[in-house]
């Protein structure tokens, strides 16, 4: 039975993934972006109960991230707007390690829909296509937590993921945690990433301060540096968050993309190559 299925952030990082594979599979889907119609805008509550018209399951991305203030009201929020609309099953996307985040989990458990929860590790694309990406470019990356070890998770992974549990029920009321199969720190990363690439890429460790002070400078938004500092300060090193699941494989019966995999494919697309000094 085909359901429909709205994917908030249907344009984004994993929600377009979502939207590409549930397409594929020939499910009724509606794509929840403030350019979509009918629209969807977080910041436009307005714009909800039409997204959510006819809508039987939904699958749940925050920008920039669950632990930012706000985020919890706006969960609550739609929640409600969900009840009211009919819809039958909830899938948060959520972060491993983040209390904040696990607080709008609660308000998607005690709903008395179906939900499943999915608590991903940093993404592996964070250094292909946002957060890393400049300085890698650039061929000096300064991160601060040196030490710090991260089982990064492919996005492919997570929309895989996502799929199953919007599609089958068996999931319901279950917490999935998503990692990779091995645990990395940012000076193994580059280097791994400067020996694929060919490019001669430096590390250097910095202190949280000088790194926030320099995303300042570099005119980041304000929220981003807020949620950077918070997972840098309480996420990254925290108790727990650098554990090994096998949920992946729980879920999909596969294990989970390695990090050399998606660095050799990454490398292929050339998104890592400086761009080209065009003359006058």
């Amino acid at each position: 039975m085909k359901n429909n299925i709205l994917v908030i952030g249907g344009t984004g990082k994993t929600g377009r993934k979502v939207v590409e594979k549930l397409q594929h599979m020939n499910h009724p889907v509606r794509i929840g972006s403030r350019k979509a119609t009918p629209s969807f805008d977080w910041e436009k509550p307005s714009t909800w109960e039409n997204a959510l018209e006819g809508i039987e399951k939904v699958y749940i991305t925050f920008q920039p991230d669950l632990a930012v203030p706000g985020a919890l009201e706006a969960i609550k929020s739609l929640t409600e707007q969900a009840l009211k609309s009919g819809v039958k099953k909830l899938v948060l996307l959520s972060g491993k390690g983040e209390r904040e985040a696990e607080l709008c989990e609660e308000v998607v458990m005690q709903s008395g829909l179906d939900y499943t929860i999915i608590r991903a590790s940093w993404f592996s694309q964070n250094f292909s296509e946002t957060f890393f990406l400049d300085p890698i470019l650039a061929g000096h990356v300064a991160l601060p937590k040196p030490d710090a070890k991260v089982p990064y998770v492919d996005t492919n992974d997570i929309a895989d993921v996502a799929v199953e549990v919007l599609l089958n029920d068996k999931h319901n009321g279950q917490i999935y945690a998503l990692t990779g199969p091995e645990l990395w720190t940012f000076e193994e990363v580059i280097t791994e990433i400067s020996a694929a690439s060919g490019r001669e890429i430096q590390f250097t460790p910095i202190s949280l301060e000088e790194y926030i002070k320099m995303l300042g400078e570099h005119q980041v938004p304000t929220d981003y540096i807020w949620l950077i500092n918070y997972l840098f300060s309480n996420v990254l090193d925290a108790k727990g968050n650098n554990v090994i699941s096998h949920d992946i494989e729980r879920v999909l019966g596969r294990k989970p993309t390695d990090f050399r995999k998606y660095i050799r494919e990454t490398v292929k697309t050339g998104v890592w190559n400086p761009p080209v000094p065009q003359p006058n």
